[in-house]
């Protein structure tokens, strides 16, 4: 099934024996378009903690309650290594947590569902370097991204700005972000399109805005992306198809 980002903020996380908090965020990463970690706020439990959960140990999401199961109890989520949830997280503070919930949290790149974007380094820094005699940690993972920070950049066609990113729309069953939602409404009033990830060829960070293979037209003759329109395997061969794209199966 999948879910609008915005939509699951606020959910309640349940682990096996108890609520943990309430989600706030989630982390992807921008070379393989996949949701590693979400961000929990737990609240009156740990009370001025934020903490990391992999995607790998959660369930399904249910509307009706607005919960998100996670395979792990409350102690587990409690003695997890410490680690902030403000960006960057460090590569080996990632997999620090991955071994600790025993789950693959932390997923090398070359099992990544989407090839390399263009414009993006190799990401074959170590997650520890030497400095003469010692080891020393990175400081942090440049290709990991808050889908709430990249929420608001904007969207430039290969002839000029078409709007800005409203949403992430992703699969929960692989956490892979298969759609990204534009607002086009200062271009194209009560306009609303969606665009792939394989589409976007550059990302300033620095000036938050996403380069795609696209010219304005193209994306404004798109097919109809409104909110009353079903996002199924319909929708998903048409606009792959329409982008001249494979199929980006959901």
């Amino acid at each position: 099934m999948l879910w609008h980002a915005s939509a699951i903020n606020g959910y309640r996380i349940e682990a096996t024996d108890g609520s943990l908090g309430t989600v706030r965020d989630l982390l992807f990463d921008d070379q393989s378009w996949t949701i590693r970690w979400l961000v929990v706020d737990t609240g009156d439990w740990l009370p001025g903690r934020e903490v990391l959960l992999p995607t790998s140990a959660l369930g399904i999401p249910s509307i009706a309650l607005r919960t998100l199961p996670v395979r792990l109890t409350r102690q587990q989520v409690e003695d997890a290594p410490g680690a902030e949830a403000d960006l960057p997280v460090s590569r080996q503070m990632e997999g620090h947590l991955a071994n600790h919930y025993g789950a693959n949290g932390y997923q090398p790149r070359g099992n990544a569902y989407l090839s390399p974007l263009i414009g993006f380094p190799s990401p074959t820094e170590p997650a520890e370097r030497f400095e003469g005699d010692e080891i020393v940690a990175n400081t942090g993972d440049s290709h990991l991204r808050s889908t709430a920070n990249v929420t608001g950049y904007h969207i430039r066609a290969t002839d000029g700005d078409i709007g800005h990113v409203e949403d992430f729309i992703f699969d929960d069953a692989s956490w892979r972000i298969i759609y990204l939602g534009v607002d086009t409404n200062n271009w194209w009033p009560d306009s609303r399109v969606l665009i792939l990830p394989q589409m976007v060829r550059e990302v300033d960070w620095s000036n938050s805005l996403l380069h795609i293979h696209a010219t304005q037209q193209k994306v404004r003759d798109a097919p109809a992306a409104s909110k009353a329109v079903t996002v199924d395997d319909t929708y998903a061969q048409a606009i792959s198809a329409y982008y001249g794209l494979g199929l980006f199966a959901v």
